[in-house]
């Protein structure tokens, strides 16, 4: 018999009752037809399993009725009929059975519902022919006959639940015949007979079609679950066939009852050879398996290395318990994956992430790791252990000098001379630019530390001969032991940290240990530090001037301004203490903003042959802005430029020279003009005499006091003074406190004269009044 399509009460959107919500898998129409398709199997297997008992019943019942009908009715018209009703039913049974066993060996696929309502209909039309033609003129006796088995046969429809079509055909058409039958033999026949057997006849369709749509339901529900499980099965085959993963099954005894394919091949053992056996057995033997399958709970991400023909192996397991209807464990199922190239690849950016790239040694990340194992295994037991920062000197100037690349070079040959010697001591490290780490896990010795420290120190003052330049530089060396400098990683760094500051005070190529008084200094300076920044928003500093004298005539020519800090506790802090802490915190920005524009605030009160002179830092020329700053300085208090000058010393050329130099350039540019302050004491910076940028040198005040005594500081000074004139360069000696210095300076040359000889440095309104008074005695 042909299977029906699904029939409307089957709409695939609708709610399901039996879990709550929308069937989302019938969403889909190839889901839909696949299980309109696994519906039709069901109703042709229901179909043929009741086939027979719906045949047989059908030619009982026209044996009975002929029974009933020979005398009355001709004997061949009755065996005609009965002959036609049992090779029909015989036809359909033999067709439904080979229709089942037809399906069963192909994969589902659609039909239509007319063919099984026609045969229906054809059915009943041929079982319900003679007993309608004979029923008018048959006995009563005859006509209960006729009736009960038309009755017996509309129940008989119970065998056709599976299509409810044919089945509701069916029974329309055999109680059709019967009201017929009834109708034309309604003269002959008992009105309560008749009653009777439409009465048995009405409830039998009615419980018949109850029936068949409850076992309509049952067989769409069994084809939905059927779907469901069959794209899950080609879901699962895809998974194993894309190469993704694989499938396992255990029993309750951890016994492989299934396992893909890809899975032994991994292992190199046939399926044979793991079905029964145990799982964690199979795997090498591996506890955590063991552990996990015996929680009997769902577990995911357990990795597991394996040892097979191609090597070392890794695979990531996922599982969940199988639990049948009564809650009893039956085992396990899940998926697993080889996940070796993964890890490869975990392996190689864990690397990248802790290495540095051009050294090859373990960066600062991975030197905290090395550091924090280290720590953990010396606060567990009595050896401590030692974390070492180093910092190179001189190694600025390599990069400025011969370029990033050879300074590049010098940082490999660094790391490589760190490693030999450290050796298996301990592990090296690159903190980033020039700073190096070494982690030592055993400092029990310290006599050894030092030792190591100094072997270092000598090593990296070798010479590096790169492409036939030889480079030399030196490292600077801060070392803290752990546990007892520090309980953590980050308490322990600061604390070497604080070493290699003290370590860069005292000089280049030393080594200094923490010790509790840099922890205090540490202390004393940030909290100098967030006092200079309260200060700088409070007005704390006040600016002195000393007078520049004429050495001509002593005449005044202007002053220098010179800071002063007034603490509300500590009292006048000297700026020693003070303008080195403001350069490293980035402070010095703003205090030297407020300098100059004080400065120019002050000079705007005198007569205009009066000048101002600043000191400029360093750090300050770093920033191209320097310019900006002063030219709203002087434009804001309207003095004119050329009566500031900023005075620079020579350590602006031992860093970034090119950008100070620039900036020099554009603060000359603005008719400011530049002195270099203590000329002859620090970095050879005559090769910048000539780029026009300065106007004055400042001979340092030791020249001047040396010069009474020392022949050879006289004649430096007359190089100075004429190198100066060569360059239509003013000259200013510092320092000058005797009138025979005075005499002295002036004789070899010097323009102008500062010094106490002439005015400690001094007040505004101390400075305002020397100022007027000269005036006025100018005027009188």
């Amino acid at each position: 018999m042909h299977y029906p399509p699904v029939s409307p009460e089957a709409d695939p959107t609708r709610e399901d009752p039996a879990d709550g919500g929308v069937d989302t898998l019938a969403l889909d129409p190839s889901s839909e037809r696949l299980r309109e398709a696994h519906l039709h199997n069901r109703q042709v297997e229901a179909r043929a399993l009741f086939a027979p008992f719906f045949g047989v019943t059908a030619v009982l019942a026209a044996l009975i009725t002929a029974w009933a009908m020979i005398g009355p009715v001709r004997l061949e018209l009755v065996v005609g009929w009965v002959s036609l009703v049992a090779f029909a039913n015989w036809a359909v049974c033999r067709r439904a059975i080979d229709a089942a066993a037809l399906g069963a060996s192909r994969t589902a696929r659609a039909g239509s519902s007319g063919a099984a309502v026609a045969e229906a209909v054809l059915l009943a039309l041929l079982w319900s022919a003679l007993p309608t033609y004979a029923f008018a003129t048959q006995p009563p006796m005859v006509q209960v006959v006729i009736g009960g088995a038309m009755a017996a046969m509309i129940a008989a429809a119970v065998a056709l639940a599976a299509i409810p079509a044919a089945a509701i055909a069916w029974i329309a058409t055999l109680t059709a015949s019967l009201c017929v039958a009834y109708y034309l033999g309604a003269g002959t026949l008992d009105p309560r007979v008749g009653l009777t057997i439409l009465l048995v006849a009405g409830a039998g369709a009615f419980s018949v079609t109850s029936l068949t749509r409850w076992t309509f339901g049952q067989l769409k529900a069994i084809a939905r679950i059927t779907t469901h499980a069959e794209s899950i099965r080609l879901l699962l085959k895809e998974y194993e066939h894309r190469g993704v993963g694989w499938l396992w099954q255990v029993d309750a005894e951890n016994r492989v009852v299934y396992i893909s394919s890809r899975m032994t091949a991994l292992l190199g053992r046939s399926t044979t050879q793991l079905i029964g056996h145990s799982l964690p057995a199979a795997l090498g033997g591996t506890s955590a398996l063991g552990r996990t399958l015996l929680a009997r709970q769902p577990f995911s991400n357990l990795e597991m290395e394996l040892k097979t023909r191609r090597g070392t192996r890794w695979i990531s397991l996922a599982g969940d318990p199988i639990i049948d209807v009564t809650g009893q464990f039956q085992g396990f199922r899940g998926v697993g994956q080889d996940i070796t190239e993964v890890r490869k690849t975990q392996e190689r950016l864990t690397n990248l992430a802790n290495m540095d790239v051009l050294s090859g040694l373990p960066n600062r990340g991975r030197v905290r790791q090395l550091l924090g194992e280290a720590l953990s295994d010396s606060s567990g037991g009595d050896t401590p252990c030692a974390i070492m920062f180093l910092d190179l000197d001189g190694f600025k100037p390599v990069n400025d000098t011969f370029g990033h690349p050879k300074g590049d070079a010098v940082l490999k040959s660094v790391s490589q001379r760190l490693v030999r010697e450290v050796g298996a001591f301990g592990h090296v490290g690159r903190m980033g630019g020039d700073e190096f780490a070494i982690v030592i896990k055993d400092a029990q010795s310290r006599r050894m530390v030092e030792t190591l420290a100094e072997r270092v120190i000598a090593a990296i003052a070798e010479p590096y001969h790169i492409d036939k330049a030889e480079i030399r530089i030196g490292v600077s060396i801060g070392c803290a032991f752990g546990p007892m400098d520090g309980q953590s990683v980050d308490d322990l760094i600061q604390k070497a940290d604080l070493a290699l500051y003290q370590a860069k005070a005292k000089g280049r190529g030393t080594c200094c240990f923490f010790n509790a008084d840099m922890q205090n200094e540490a202390e004393d300076r940030l909290k100098l530090e967030q006092d200079l920044k309260a200060g700088i928003r409070t007005g704390q500093f006040r600016l002195l001037y000393q007078p520049l004298i004429s050495a001509a005539d002593q005449s005044l020519m202007g002053f220098e301004a010179l800071i002063r800090w007034h603490h509300p506790t500590r009292g006048i802090v000297p700026p020693n203490q003070f303008i080195t802490l403001a350069e490293e915190s980035g402070l010095i920005l703003e205090l030297g903003e407020w300098v100059v524009d004080e400065a120019c605030r002050a000079a705007s009160c005198w007569p205009e042959n009066i000048t101002v002179a600043v000191n400029i830092s360093a750090k300050q020329l770093i920033f191209p802005a320097l310019p900006n700053t002063v030219n709203e300085s002087i434009r804001r208090h309207r003095l004119q430029p050329n009566r500031l000058e900023l005075e620079v010393t020579e350590s602006v050329f031992m860093g970034d020279s090119a950008n100070a130099l620039d900036v020099l350039k554009r603060l000359r540019a603005l008719g400011v003009g530049i002195a270099l302050d203590d000329f002859g004491t620090g970095y050879s910076s005559l090769g910048y005499l000539n780029k026009a940028v300065f106007h004055k040198l400042k001979i340092d005040g030791s020249f001047v006091r040396e010069a009474t005594d020392n022949r050879e500081t006289v004649a430096i000074i007359q190089s100075i003074v004429q190198l100066a004139k060569s360059f239509r360069m003013t000259v200013t000696a510092e320092g000058v406190e005797t009138a025979d210095e005075f005499t002295r300076m002036r004789d070899l040359g010097c323009h102008q004269i500062q010094g106490y000889l002439f005015g400690r440095p001094m007040e505004f309104d101390r400075a305002s009044e020397l100022v007027h008074g000269i005036q006025q005695r100018l005027i009188a």
